[in-house]
Protein backbone atom coordinates (compact mmCIF):
# COMPACT_ATOMS: atom_id res chain seq x y z
CA UNK A 1 0.00 0.00 0.00
CA UNK A 2 1.28 3.31 -1.19
CA UNK A 3 1.14 5.94 1.80
CA UNK A 4 1.88 8.77 -0.31
CA UNK A 5 -1.63 9.35 -2.09
CA UNK A 6 -3.21 9.08 1.08
CA UNK A 7 -6.28 11.97 1.08
CA UNK A 8 -8.15 12.85 4.31
CA UNK A 9 -11.64 14.05 5.38
CA UNK A 10 -12.49 15.63 8.41
CA UNK A 11 -16.21 13.94 9.44
CA UNK A 12 -16.60 15.70 12.40
CA UNK A 13 -14.81 18.32 15.24
CA UNK A 14 -16.91 19.30 18.71
CA UNK A 15 -15.90 20.94 21.39
CA UNK A 16 -14.71 18.85 24.20
CA UNK A 17 -14.76 19.86 28.19
CA UNK A 18 -13.34 19.07 31.60
CA UNK A 19 -14.87 20.56 34.55
CA UNK A 20 -12.07 21.54 37.02
CA UNK A 21 -11.94 24.08 40.32
CA UNK A 22 -11.48 27.29 38.26
CA UNK A 23 -13.76 26.09 35.56
CA UNK A 24 -14.22 24.35 32.13
CA UNK A 25 -10.91 23.15 30.07
CA UNK A 26 -12.01 23.31 26.83
CA UNK A 27 -10.35 20.83 24.73
CA UNK A 28 -10.94 19.44 20.72
CA UNK A 29 -12.34 16.27 19.07
CA UNK A 30 -11.58 15.62 15.51
CA UNK A 31 -12.81 12.58 13.53
CA UNK A 32 -10.76 12.12 10.49
CA UNK A 33 -11.11 9.19 8.21
CA UNK A 34 -7.76 8.55 5.53
CA UNK A 35 -7.90 6.38 2.38
CA UNK A 36 -6.58 5.86 -1.26
CA UNK A 37 -9.54 5.28 -3.33
CA UNK A 38 -8.83 1.76 -4.79
CA UNK A 39 -9.55 0.05 -1.36
CA UNK A 40 -7.59 1.52 1.86
CA UNK A 41 -9.30 3.31 4.19
CA UNK A 42 -8.76 4.08 8.29
CA UNK A 43 -10.54 6.21 10.87
CA UNK A 44 -9.41 8.41 13.76
CA UNK A 45 -10.19 10.01 16.55
CA UNK A 46 -7.76 12.75 17.78
CA UNK A 47 -8.45 15.29 20.74
CA UNK A 48 -5.94 18.22 21.46
CA UNK A 49 -6.40 21.84 22.48
CA UNK A 50 -6.25 22.88 18.96
CA UNK A 51 -8.39 22.24 16.27
CA UNK A 52 -5.29 21.18 13.99
CA UNK A 53 -3.66 19.57 16.13
CA UNK A 54 -6.65 17.22 17.50
CA UNK A 55 -6.87 16.89 13.28
CA UNK A 56 -3.09 15.62 12.87
CA UNK A 57 -3.40 13.42 15.40
CA UNK A 58 -6.48 12.02 14.38
CA UNK A 59 -5.15 11.47 10.76
CA UNK A 60 -2.06 9.73 12.17
CA UNK A 61 -4.14 7.35 14.12
CA UNK A 62 -6.56 6.59 10.74
CA UNK A 63 -3.08 5.41 8.96
CA UNK A 64 -2.50 3.50 11.71
CA UNK A 65 -6.16 2.02 11.44
CA UNK A 66 -6.12 1.42 7.82
CA UNK A 67 -7.97 -1.86 6.61
CA UNK A 68 -7.77 -3.14 2.84
CA UNK A 69 -11.60 -3.64 1.59
CA UNK A 70 -12.13 -5.97 -1.00
CA UNK A 71 -13.99 -4.45 -3.86
CA UNK A 72 -16.60 -6.12 -6.99
CA UNK A 73 -15.57 -3.38 -9.51
CA UNK A 74 -17.25 -0.39 -8.16
CA UNK A 75 -19.28 -1.76 -5.49
CA UNK A 76 -18.91 -3.84 -2.68
CA UNK A 77 -18.80 -7.74 -3.47
CA UNK A 78 -22.11 -8.67 -1.37
CA UNK A 79 -24.72 -7.68 1.48
CA UNK A 80 -23.08 -6.83 5.03
CA UNK A 81 -24.35 -5.06 8.17
CA UNK A 82 -22.42 -4.59 11.53
CA UNK A 83 -22.92 -2.96 15.29
CA UNK A 84 -20.89 -0.53 17.20
CA UNK A 85 -22.33 -0.29 20.25
CA UNK A 86 -26.07 1.02 19.35
CA UNK A 87 -25.34 2.41 15.98
CA UNK A 88 -26.23 -0.49 13.09
CA UNK A 89 -24.96 0.03 9.42
CA UNK A 90 -26.45 -1.78 6.58
CA UNK A 91 -24.07 -1.64 3.21
CA UNK A 92 -25.56 -3.18 -0.08
CA UNK A 93 -23.98 -3.64 -3.49
CA UNK A 94 -25.62 -1.28 -6.20
CA UNK A 95 -25.27 -1.50 -9.75
CA UNK A 96 -22.76 0.82 -11.79
CA UNK A 97 -24.66 4.45 -12.22
CA UNK A 98 -26.10 4.58 -8.62
CA UNK A 99 -23.43 6.08 -6.74
CA UNK A 100 -23.41 6.01 -2.92
CA UNK A 101 -26.35 6.23 -1.37
CA UNK A 102 -25.49 6.92 2.37
CA UNK A 103 -25.37 9.57 5.08
CA UNK A 104 -22.39 11.70 5.95
CA UNK A 105 -20.55 9.70 8.55
CA UNK A 106 -21.00 6.39 6.20
CA UNK A 107 -20.75 8.20 2.51
CA UNK A 108 -16.85 9.92 3.85
CA UNK A 109 -15.97 6.79 4.83
CA UNK A 110 -17.08 4.49 1.61
CA UNK A 111 -15.74 6.96 -0.92
CA UNK A 112 -12.49 7.81 0.88
CA UNK A 113 -12.54 3.50 0.47
CA UNK A 114 -12.74 3.71 -3.60
CA UNK A 115 -16.58 2.44 -3.44
CA UNK A 116 -18.55 4.04 -5.71
CA UNK A 117 -21.76 2.37 -6.32
CA UNK A 118 -23.48 1.52 -3.07
CA UNK A 119 -26.73 1.64 -0.82
CA UNK A 120 -26.82 1.73 2.56
CA UNK A 121 -29.18 2.40 5.79
CA UNK A 122 -28.16 3.22 9.34
CA UNK A 123 -29.56 2.78 12.12
CA UNK A 124 -29.94 3.52 15.40
CA UNK A 125 -27.31 5.96 17.09
CA UNK A 126 -26.62 8.65 14.62
CA UNK A 127 -23.49 9.36 16.72
CA UNK A 128 -20.81 9.87 13.75
CA UNK A 129 -17.99 7.76 16.17
CA UNK A 130 -20.36 5.04 16.32
CA UNK A 131 -21.51 5.25 12.94
CA UNK A 132 -18.02 5.28 11.24
CA UNK A 133 -16.88 2.38 13.67
CA UNK A 134 -19.68 -0.04 12.47
CA UNK A 135 -18.78 1.16 8.92
CA UNK A 136 -15.56 0.48 9.48
CA UNK A 137 -16.45 -3.20 11.12
CA UNK A 138 -18.88 -3.96 8.17
CA UNK A 139 -15.97 -3.03 5.17
CA UNK A 140 -13.78 -5.33 7.36
CA UNK A 141 -16.30 -8.28 7.34
CA UNK A 142 -16.18 -7.93 3.59
CA UNK A 143 -15.41 -11.26 1.79
CA UNK A 144 -14.14 -12.06 -1.45
CA UNK A 145 -15.58 -14.50 -3.98
CA UNK A 146 -12.50 -16.76 -3.42
CA UNK A 147 -12.45 -16.87 0.09
CA UNK A 148 -16.29 -17.68 0.23
CA UNK A 149 -15.67 -20.18 -2.40
CA UNK A 150 -13.24 -21.61 0.14
CA UNK A 151 -15.32 -21.56 2.96
CA UNK A 152 -17.79 -23.01 1.54
CA UNK A 153 -15.76 -26.00 -0.34
CA UNK A 154 -17.41 -24.99 -3.79
CA UNK A 155 -15.85 -23.47 -6.73
CA UNK A 156 -15.48 -19.84 -7.55
CA UNK A 157 -17.70 -20.10 -10.85
CA UNK A 158 -20.45 -21.59 -8.90
CA UNK A 159 -20.51 -18.52 -6.28
CA UNK A 160 -19.68 -15.88 -8.85
CA UNK A 161 -23.08 -17.50 -10.71
CA UNK A 162 -25.67 -16.38 -8.09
Amino acid sequence: MDMTNLQERVIEIRRVARVVKGGKRLRFRALVVVGDGEGHVGVGIGKAGEVPDAVAKAVTRARKNMIEVPLAGTTVPHTVTAKAETATVLIKPAVKGTGVLAGQTVRAILEMAGIKDVITKSMGSTNPVNLAYATMEALKSLKRPREVAELRGVSIEQILKR
